[in-house]
């Protein structure tokens, strides 16, 4: 079982505790609809808090994801390039060459 399916799963289990506690206690409705409007309110607040976590966490790893795919593409062209001008040595080299052997 994953990480995420057991948090989501104690959650609800909390959750449902909660709420039949708060339900089978000896309290007026009033009271009772006031805890829950509490319990509410502080669950929406954490909600939010963890939902604004991780976006932050997800905008974060494409900063560094489009950071690297950068970096990694200046690479490429750099690694082209080196290849292009050890190419065209290698061809300059080998019309000399080819043009030294005429001569002879």
């Amino acid at each position: 079982m994953s990480k995420g399916k057991f948090a989501i799963g104690a959650l609800i289990g909390a959750t449902a505790g909660f709420v039949t506690g708060l339900l089978t206690a000896p309290k007026s409705g009033k009271e009772t609809r006031a805890d829950l409007m509490a319990a509410a309110e502080k669950a929406k607040a954490e909600a939010a808090k963890k939902a604004e976590y991780a976006a932050n966490k997800a905008a974060d790893f494409s900063k560094d994801a489009k950071l690297k795919a950068q970096q990694m593409a200046e690479k490429a062209k750099n690694d082209a390039m080196d290849l292009k001008q050890r190419s065209e040595k290698a061809v300059e080299g080998a019309k000399k060459g080819f043009f030294e052997k005429d001569k002879k």
